[in-house]
């Protein structure tokens, strides 16, 4: 698992853990069961703080992506689907923002929005 953090970043660097790991889960990456790095070596590996790793950790777990076992380190949870759905149903919907937002700038209708969408989906 590739982890990059970027100090130029306006997103801490256990949010940028927390988003590279979750995208993982996500994409089928890492599945069910997988063990994930020790916090330390993790933190070892990244040249950050151990604090820092843990924090990306622990918010992992809280939404539902990891489980930790004592002694044996912290795992991908069970897939759940609902979770899945609705974190792309969040992309989706920033996506189309943004394409609403470019459409508006270049004086587009939503009508003129729809028959570009209609014709990408019959390219497919």
């Amino acid at each position: 698992m590739d982890i990059i953090i970027s100090n130029k970043s306006d997103q801490p660097i256990y949010e940028q853990i927390y988003t590279a790991i979750k995208q993982n889960i996500i994409a089928g990456k890492l599945k069910e069961g997988d063990a994930l790095p020790s916090i330390r070596n993790l933190a070892k590996d990244l040249r950050i703080s151990v604090i820092t790793t843990k924090r990306a950790y622990d918010e992992l777990e809280k939404d539902g992506y990891i489980y930790t076992v004592a002694s044996k380190g912290c795992f991908v949870a069970e897939t759940n689907m609902t979770i899945i759905r609705e974190e792309y149903l969040k992309q989706i919907e920033e996506h189309m923002r943004e394409i609403l937002t470019l459409g508006r700038t270049c004086g587009l209708s939503y009508e003129e929005l729809e028959n570009m969408f209609k014709l990408m989906q019959q390219e497919e």
